[in-house]
């Protein structure tokens, strides 16, 4: 599982990266400096959204080992989900009257990027082999190895 979420945050800060350099670039030739900060306020919104994703199923999943229930992993996971929500509730209210930066542009580069980064969490599992059983170790459990 690490190696899914590894992959994702490379793949996605590389892509957030690019979405920064490209949708500063486009946001300036639209707006000048306040398509510029949309861009990158948008990018940077993703970017943390992906973090809070990642750590929150790397502690999830820490934790649900741990106490053996998975129900706990399920609930920290949506919890943050649910955190998410809000604060981009609250995100999209506090800029929605923002003079210093164009909404269009922060619309367009935040839904390139959700999609973008959702692309690059679909090609990093998909691309990582996951063993569906685990292999006993040699010796351990089999009848006929002692013999």
């Amino acid at each position: 599982m690490r190696t899914v979420l590894r992959r994702s945050l490379v793949w996605g800060g590389i892509l957030a990266i690019v979405l920064l350099v490209v949708g500063g670039a486009l946001g300036w030739l639209v707006s000048g400096p306040r398509g510029l900060a949309a861009a990158a306020v948008a990018v940077a919104a993703s970017a943390v959204y992906l973090g809070l994703t990642t750590a929150s199923i790397l502690v999830a999943s820490r934790i649900a080992q741990r106490r053996g229930d998975t129900v706990v992993f399920f609930g920290i996971v949506a919890a943050t989900w649910l955190l998410k929500l809000v604060l981009f509730l609250v995100l999209l209210i506090s800029f929605r009257w923002a003079g210093w930066m164009d909404p269009a542009v922060f619309g367009v580069t935040l839904v390139v990027a959700v999609v973008g980064l959702l692309a690059t969490d679909v090609v990093a599992l998909l691309r990582t082999r996951i063993p569906i059983v685990d292999e006993p170790a040699p010796g351990a459990n089999n009848p006929g190895a002692g013999a």
